[in-house]
């Protein structure tokens, strides 16, 4: 079954192009020209993916963006002609999972819709645990659940993604650019602070306290692995 883009962008040009390329490789694409109306399509089209301009009449891509997070993990490609870290960083606190800079080829949109679709929904792959538990911790892979302490957490997909590679390898130590290249898929245009503003969230998310994490430690001068055995009982 083809997968749902949705397109959003005030520029007209931008949509045409756009979408002919995603067309032309198998996608299903609905457009928008605004914020207010892309939220309306979302809500009938059901996307699999969202392309989402920042800078839109009536509503920006922001607010957007934070509309969807407040009840979907439906990854986000921001498309952004600002270019700043400040926005960068912004964007990645409201769930964004990639980005895109003004002026882009059609060609590399469409490379990055095709990573991330294919990092989002590549669930059940051979030898993977599919549900990995420890005392007052669940991860569902198949279900993108995590239960913390009894309650269900809710985590954007690039976080979701992250704590699932780490626990998934207990006791060893990724670098942040290993986990940059292994969750994005492509040599990486920002820097490291990408990963250090996803363990933040997810400390503050499944840690008691995460100013003194149980889970997730840094490995000063490397980067960070997941402390844990697994568990059987709940």
């Amino acid at each position: 079954m083809a997968k749902k883009v949705l397109l959003v962008d005030d520029e007209e040009n931008i949509l045409d192009v756009c979408s002919r390329y995603l067309v032309r490789e198998g996608y299903e694409v609905s457009t928008s020209v605004n914020g207010i109306e892309a939220l309306d399509m979302y809500q009938s089209v059901n996307p699999d993916i969202v392309v989402l301009d920042i800078m839109m009449p009536e509503m920006d891509g922001w607010q957007v963006a934070e509309k969807i997070r407040e009840e979907h993990d439906t990854p986000i490609i921001m498309l952004t002609a600002l270019g700043q870290e400040k926005d960068r960083m912004y964007g990645l606190t409201i769930g964004a999972d990639d980005y895109v800079t003004k002026p882009f080829s059609p060609r590399e949109l469409l490379l990055r819709v095709k990573n991330v679709l294919r990092r989002t929904y590549s669930e059940g792959r051979e030898g993977q645990q599919e549900v990995l538990k420890w005392k007052g911790l669940l991860i569902d892979r198949h279900k993108r659940k995590v239960i913390s302490r009894g309650n269900e957490v809710e985590m954007t997909v690039k976080e979701f993604e992250l704590l699932s590679l780490l626990a998934q390898h207990p006791a060893q130590v990724f670098s942040k650019s290993q986990l940059i290249e292994t969750l994005w898929g492509y040599e990486y245009l920002g820097d490291a602070n990408t990963i250090n503003v996803h363990i933040r969230r997810l400390r503050e998310k499944i840690e008691n306290d995460p100013s003194d994490p149980q889970w997730i430690k840094t490995v000063w001068g490397i980067g960070y692995k997941f402390e844990g055995k697994h568990h059987d009982e709940d």
